[in-house]
């Protein structure tokens, strides 16, 4: 009966139910087991280090002077083995044994001139070294100028306490130490024995030295005055006369040339008379040679202080040579043919400096300079960069954290084939105020904050060339048939501009920024596109971000220059009052963004055909319309500008760099273009640029410099509506040599 009641109950679900839960309870019991078994075996060690079986033995030798004696020779005796072991004292009386057996030992010292020592209750152990300070008499007794060994010292300098401890610096233990006592103060020397006043320090001969035998190159190379990378008086290196009058002369010579296709008009009068075709071959080579001579004479040291006077005159000579296909380029005259040579001298700088006053030991200053002086009122040339005469006071405060300028200048004309100055007056006045405010926000970010005002009178010029460049011969300047009208029926106007400007150049952590934004106003007192005055609301913005990655630095850019699109009422004479000219226009602008020469739209001209009028000017970014950047008058009715830019810059070696740009441009606004065309529609889309160069310095330094690349615009819809969609080409080169 037991047996089938035990039965039931282990075949039953409850039954199963229970085992199973048994047999879970068994496995954790067996892995809990394991677990302390696991736990009770012994843990792996990390092997140990083995302890030192050998023994040092580390000393130092005085004489009764307390002076250090060198060259003493210790002799250790291991009274065990009988083993010896001998060295020397250095210069600081200081000796060391080491590797030494444990044990007993006996230590002698010996000098000659010193009396002899023997210690013998020395035991050497492995656990720390043992340390010994012996004093060693002097047999000959020091003068007053002499001490022991030939070392000068005092006759009777008292001698260090007993310590228990470490006897030298360097073994004693920390807060050991015992002050001497009695112990006489140190005599300085007199200020002759320190110090030597030489009356001309800058003829001190430089010691003739040669490191290496075999190699050439020492580091003091004699004077030379054809030499500019060693001492030279004519680099500013000694006084040219006096102990503070300096002459820095620097010449260069630039020698560049340019190959390009354009769209160029075929012209009245062609070199193939049977083309039919209006646009001409375009092909043009321009070679340019400068050479410019710079006499820098100034007082002042060789410090970091600001110079209290300086003369500077700088001359430059152009040679160039230009040939064309097509006739009516070179010269409005037909006849003078497609290629062109000419020459010019300029006055580039010509200015005399002083400074008024020194603000702080920090070299905070005001100083003025009145003269032909080179300027460019921000970063990248944006707005205006020129080598002028004018009157400009600058100076520093905080350290040279905070910089300002406040300037005028009066233009002159410039020669037309080679953009140097020239003695006549241009009848423009410009401006300037601005300060500089380093670490702005963030370390090495610098921004800048300005105001400009350009005043360009009326005027009639014609260009060296025989072209009409102000006003510009578009619209109704040549229409004036009034009484008082000037000779030729050509009505002037004049340019009141303002420009207030954010600028800023530097880097926050990692990534390099350069951006700048000006807003003009102003007016026009009569636009030659518009017909009639208008007044001025335009706009530009710039940005470029970048960052270095090892020897890449990748960058991307945008640049914004409004245009106008409300002027045509006006320009077509449907009436009105007045017109707001909305197109972003500059003074003199020398645009280093977006690629700079490697950029087919920054660094060539294009000019529209049959208008005597400019797209765009070399060195510029600005489709402003105007017949000349620097001869011309600013035009704010245009079609402004985007641009979105992004390059690369790689230093390759130390001497060799690479530089990558592609840029896309569009027109902001058409208007003025169909105006001026009398063509409608006319698209937006300008094309795509993309330009490659190199820089090459053979002697790791700006006087030996070769550069060139290649660039090409590839046109959009809106430039095939202006010219043909033939692809632009450019290719240049240059060699700078400077002394």
């Amino acid at each position: 009966m037991l047996l089938l009641i035990a039965l039931v109950f282990f075949t039953s679900p409850l039954s199963a139910h229970t085992h199973k839960r048994k047999h879970h309870h068994r496995t954790r019991l067996r892995r809990t087991a394991t677990l302390l078994v696991a736990f009770q075996e012994p843990a792996r060690r990390i092997p140990e280090r083995a302890l030192p079986t050998t023994a040092s033995l580390n000393g130092r030798v005085r004489d009764q002077f307390n002076r250090a004696v060198q060259a003493a020779t210790a002799t250790l005796t291991h009274l065990a083995t009988g083993k010896t072991f001998t060295t020397q004292s250095g210069a600081e009386g200081i000796f060391r044994f080491r590797d030494l057996p444990v044990g007993p030992a006996q230590l002698a010292i010996e000098k000659d001139g010193y009396t002899s020592l023997t210690k013998t209750d020395i035991t050497l152990t492995a656990a720390q070294p043992a340390i010994v300070d012996l004093k060693l008499d002097a047999l000959t007794e020091p003068s007053e100028k002499s001490g022991s060994a030939g070392v000068p010292g005092p006759q009777h300098a008292p001698s260090l306490p007993e310590t228990e401890t470490a006897p030298y610096p360097g073994l004693r233990s920390p807060g050991t130490e015992n002050t001497p006592e009695n112990v006489e103060p140190e005599r300085m020397p007199s200020y002759d024995d320190n110090f030597r006043t030489e009356p001309d320090r800058w003829d001190i001969a430089m010691p003739e030295w040669r490191r290496y035998s075999t190699q050439p190159d020492v580091p003091y190379v004699e004077k030379h005055w054809y030499d500019p990378f060693n001492r030279n008086r004519f680099k500013g290196d000694y006084p040219i006369f006096g102990q503070q009058w300096f002459l820095t002369f620097t010449g260069t010579s630039l020698t560049a040339t340019d190959v390009r296709r354009l769209n160029l008009p075929s012209g009245v009068d062609t070199e193939n008379p049977d083309s039919p075709k209006f646009f001409g071959r375009g092909e043009q080579a321009f070679l340019s040679q400068n050479i410019r001579l710079s006499f820098d004479l100034f007082h002042g040291d060789t410090s970091f202080r600001p110079v209290d006077f300086r003369l500077r005159i700088a001359p430059e000579i152009n040679l160039n040579f230009l040939q064309t296909r097509e006739r009516g380029l070179v010269n409005i005259n037909p006849r003078e043919g497609t290629n062109r040579f000419d020459s010019h001298i300029g006055l580039q700088e010509a200015f005399v400096e002083a400074k008024l006053k020194d603000l702080s030991v920090n070299y905070d200053f005001v100083s003025v300079r009145a003269g032909i002086q080179q300027f460019s009122s921000d970063f990248r040339g944006f707005l205006f960069s020129e080598e002028q005469p004018g009157v400009r006071m600058f100076g520093n405060l905080h350290s040279n954290r905070i910089a300002w300028n406040a300037a005028w200048f009066y233009l002159l004309e410039k020669n037309t084939n080679s953009g140097l100055n020239t003695f006549d007056p241009r009848h423009q006045q410009v401006y300037v105020a601005n300060v500089y405010i380093q670490d702005f926000l963030a370390k090495g970010y610098t921004t800048e904050f300005s105001f400009h005002y350009n005043r360009d009178d009326p005027d009639v010029h014609f260009d060296d060339n025989g072209f009409l460049v102000r006003p510009a011969p578009v619209g109704l300047v040549v229409n004036c048939d009034e009484p008082g009208c000037p000779l030729g029926g050509i009505k002037t106007h004049g340019v009141r501009a303002y420009y207030l400007g954010w600028t800023g150049n530097g880097h926050i952590g990692r990534y390099n920024i350069s951006h700048a934004f000006y807003q003009a106003l102003g007016h026009d007192t009569l636009n030659p596109i518009a017909g009639r005055r208008v007044d001025i609301n335009a706009r530009m913005g710039a940005i470029e971000l970048s960052l270095d990655k090892n020897w890449i630095r990748y960058r991307a850019s945008a640049f914004y220059a409004s245009g106008d699109t409300s002027n045509r009422s006006a320009a077509l004479g449907l009436g009105g009052r007045g017109s707001i000219a909305r197109g972003f226009d500059t003074i003199v602008d020398e645009t280093h963004f977006a690629g700079s020469e490697f950029s087919f739209w920054n660094r060539e001209g294009l000019r529209l055909t049959g208008t005597g009028l400019a797209l765009v000017g070399p060195a510029s970014l600005l489709p402003s319309l105007r017949s000349s950047k620097e001869e011309g008058q600013a035009n704010f009715v245009n079609p402004g500008l985007w641009l979105f830019n992004a390059g690369a810059d790689l230093d390759v070696t130390p001497k060799w760099r690479a530089f990558l740009n592609a840029n896309y441009l569009r027109f902001d606004h058409t208007g003025p273009l169909e105006i001026v065309l009398f063509q409608r529609p006319i698209r937006h889309s300008i094309g795509t640029d993309l330009g490659a160069g190199f820089e090459y310095r053979p002697p790791l330094s700006e006087n030996i410099v070769i550069r060139g690349g290649i660039a090409t615009l590839l046109p959009g819809t809106g430039f095939e509506d202006i010219f043909t969609g033939k692809a632009l080409l450019s290719g240049f080169a240059s060699v700078k040599f400077q002394f």
